[in-house]
């Protein structure tokens, strides 16, 4: 079944920074990028947070054409999490570890910016448990030549768990609706990996639970209400929506670039980000 998205937003013209920066050196061949969105998160009041990775921004859209530049800072913005307090959005920052902003000001402060007096690998996405507890993945430039990405959990007592440490690539991540497993997203081996939360705080039997093509992977994940596994997949143009069993079931379609990065549910709608135009898309999800 396709599902067509429509445009729900774009960066103003008045945003967009035509320039190199030390992201695009790295990840676009040194190209001009005037924007590469992610991370999109509702706050309680409904309103959708974006981040801009090269330029290391925080947007803010009240309204599909009233964007507000909430933060700007040296770091590489890309997952955004809604803490339970519903006070603070935790970001994942590929240059500055886990850090907290807070919705009122708009101040940013370090949360977790390294481990042990040592700088994370460059961490991509992450997502609360109800308890409070954090799961990020710590991607870096890792691979299948070079299988060292991190997941970690964060625990609400402060205590830091390794959960996966031979990961090509982990990037965007999710928790079963029971909180019994995380999926996480494992790009460059373009697969997506089933990852069993044991009751004493460890995993067991990781396994592989759905697989893909194109010269990317899969991105930012979501878990509608029915147990089904929403994919962002950042070369194939479309989410991947998969059953319980890992079964496709849906795509719901770009209707602009193939780069779909990360989705964030609402009010029966997907609001997508679509990074190498600066668009969010949105279709109608009902789960």
């Amino acid at each position: 079944m396709d599902i067509p998205t429509q445009i729900y937003a774009e960066i103003p013209a008045a945003l967009r920074r035509g320039v190199v920066t030390e992201w695009s050196r790295a990840n676009k061949r040194g190209e001009a990028v005037a924007s590469f969105l992610e991370g999109p998160c509702f706050d309680p009041q409904g309103r959708l947070f974006v981040t801009d990775i090269p330029h290391g921004r925080i947007f803010r859209l009240d309204a599909p054409d009233d964007w507000t530049l909430i933060a700007e800072y040296d770091g590489e913005p890309n997952g955004l999490a809604l803490h339970p307090d519903g006070e603070r959005m935790f970001i994942a920052d590929y240059k500055q570890g886990i850090l907290a902003l807070d919705l009122a000001s708009g101040r940013i402060t370090p949360a977790l910016p390294r481990r042990n007096s040592e700088r994370f690998k460059g961490p991509n996405d992450l997502v609360f448990a109800r308890n409070g507890d954090l799961y990020f993945t710590d991607q870096g430039q890792s691979g299948l030549h070079d299988p060292t990405g991190r997941v970690y959990r964060w625990r609400a007592d402060g205590g830091l768990d390794l959960l996966i440490q031979n990961g090509p690539s982990p990037n965007g991540l999710v928790l079963s609706a029971d909180e019994e497993v995380l999926f996480v997203a494992m790009t460059r081996d373009n697969s997506i990996w089933r990852v069993p939360l044991m009751p004493d705080g460890g995993t067991a039997k990781v396994g592989r639970f759905a697989s893909f093509h194109g010269v990317s992977g899969p991105d930012g994940l979501a878990m509608d209400g029915e147990g089904r596994l929403m994919v962002s997949h950042a070369s194939l143009g479309c989410v991947i929506v998969l059953s319980p069993q890992g079964e496709p079931v849906a795509r719901l379609r770009s209707c602009r670039g193939s780069t779909v990065t990360n989705l964030a549910l609402r009010g029966g709608r997907a609001f997508i980000t679509e990074s190498s135009t600066g668009a969010v898309m949105v279709a109608d999800w009902p789960g």
